[in-house]
C-alpha cells in the first residue's frame, strides 16, 4: 500500500484535474448552446436552398446545363475534411480520421485523391501520408459566412477549372450533444435529382430559369459548406462537453477511492503506534 504522503499526493493532483476538467465542461455547454441554436435555425433554410437548386439544375439540359452540374469520370477527388484545431474532445477528431481512411482506401481505391483540411488535429494526421492542398484552420478563429465564401469559392474554381472532378466533404453532423455522426456529402458536381414524371410543376421564371440557376448555385454552395462546418463546429462542443463530463465522472470516482486508501493506510498507521505504545508500556512494567 503506498505511503500516506504518496497518497496525499494524488490526491491533491486528482482534485485538481477534476476541477479542471469540470471548468472545461461548463465551458463547451455555454458554446454548445450558441452554436446547437445557430445550426438549427440555419438547417431548414440550407436544406431547402439545396433542394431547390437541384431541381431547377435537373430540369436544364444541354447548353443551360450549370457548369457546376457538369458529370465527368472520376480520376481526381479532393476531399474537404473537417475536424478541430484542439483534443480532448473523445473520438471526435478520430472519427474524421477513419472516415477520410475510409474513402481512399475503398471508396476512391485506385483514383488520384487529394485533401483540404479544416482542423489542426485532422490535418496532422492525413499530411504525414497524403497530399494536403490546402489548410484552413484559421477559419475557426472567426468563423463567419464570409470566411467560408472565401473557402468555397476556391472550391469552385478547383472544379470549373479541371483540377478535380469530384469535391466532397467529411465531417461530423451534429444530432445531440452525446452524439455525433460522420457525414460524407457531395460538395461538386451538384447532385442531380430523379424527377417525378407524375408531377407538374408550372412556374413562371423571373428573370430566367438559366439566371436564376446560375446565380443561386454558387451561394447555395457556399451555403451547403459554412452548414457543414457549423455543424462540426456545434459537433466539436458537444463531444467535448460529453468528454469533460466523463471525465469529471472518472475522476470523482477515483479520488474517492485513493480518500478510501488514504483512510485505511492512517488507521492502520495509528493503530500500528498504539500497539508500539502499549507494547512499550508493558516491556517497562516488567
Amino acid at each position: 500500500m503506498a505511503n500516506l504522503k504518496e497518497l496525499r499526493s494524488r490526491i491533491t493532483s486528482v482534485s485538481s484535474t477534476m476541477q479542471i476538467t469540470s471548468a472545461m465542461k461548463m465551458v463547451s455547454a455555454a458554446k454548445l448552446n450558441k452554436a446547437q441554436m445557430a445550426i438549427t435555425a440555419m438547417r431548414p433554410y440550407a436544406d431547402k436552398l439545396t433542394e431547390l437548386l437541384q431541381n431547377l439544375s435537373a430540369s436544364l439540359e444541354g447548353d443551360s446545363a450549370s457548369v457546376y452540374s457538369e458529370q465527368r469520370e472520376v480520376n481526381k477527388v479532393l476531399v474537404v475534411a473537417i475536424a478541430s484545431n484542439r483534443g480532448l474532445a473523445g473520438a471526435f477528431n478520430s472519427n474524421i480520421v477513419k472516415g477520410v481512411r475510409e474513402l481512399y482506401e475503398n471508396v476512391y481505391a485506385g483514383k488520384q485523391v487529394e485533401f483540404v483540411t479544416i482542423g489542426k488535429k485532422v490535418n496532422d494526421i492525413v499530411s504525414k501520408t497524403h497530399t494536403v492542398i490546402a489548410n484552413k484552420n484559421e477559419v475557426f478563429d472567426d468563423l463567419t459566412f464570409a470566411n467560408v465564401s472565401a473557402i468555397a469559392e476556391e472550391l469552385m474554381q478547383l472544379f470549373t477549372n479541371g483540377s478535380y472532378d469530384k469535391i466532397v466533404v467529411v465531417y461530423n453532423k451534429f444530432r445531440n450533444a452525446a452524439s455525433q455522426d460522420v457525414t460524407t456529402e457531395q460538395f461538386l458536381p451538384i447532385v442531380p435529382v430523379e424527377s417525378d414524371t407524375n408531377v407538374s410543376l408550372d412556374y413562371i421564371f423571373e428573370p430566367s430559369k438559366e439566371e436564376i440557376v446560375e446565380q443561386l448555385i454558387p451561394k447555395s454552395l457556399k451555403t451547403q459548406l459554412y452548414k457543414a462546418i457549423r455543424d462540426s463546429f456545434a459537433s466539436e462542443h458537444g463531444a467535448r462537453m460529453t468528454a469533460m463530463h466523463k471525465a469529471t465522472d472518472n475522476a470523482t470516482e477515483l479520488r474517492d477511492s485513493l480518500k478510501l486508501s488514504y483512510n485505511k493506510a492512517r488507521q492502520a498507521s495509528i493503530t500500528n503506534e498504539i500497539l508500539e505504545i502499549v507494547g512499550g508500556a508493558e516491556a517497562l512494567n516488567n
